[in-house]
């Protein structure tokens, strides 16, 4: 029975670990990116600000032709 506590902690503490290095790495990507000019997840803020119709648009559909 303590082999089985003792395999539940290891497993714990490993989940821990790679769920804060994902994290981390998220949110560097997020922020990388939007260093590099290529999004700008500022704006998308105000998704929730203007969602009016007669708002303007705050990022044109890509890739929709």
């Amino acid at each position: 029975m303590a082999e089985v506590e003792i395999w539940r902690g290891v497993a714990y503490f490993v989940a821990t670990i790679f769920l804060v290095v994902f994290l981390y790495g998220y949110v560097f990507n997020l922020y990388s990116r939007q260093k590099k000019g290529i999004e700008d997840y500022e704006r998308y803020g105000y998704l929730a600000l203007k969602d009016s119709l007669d708002d303007e648009i705050i990022d044109e559909r890509r890739g929709r032709k």
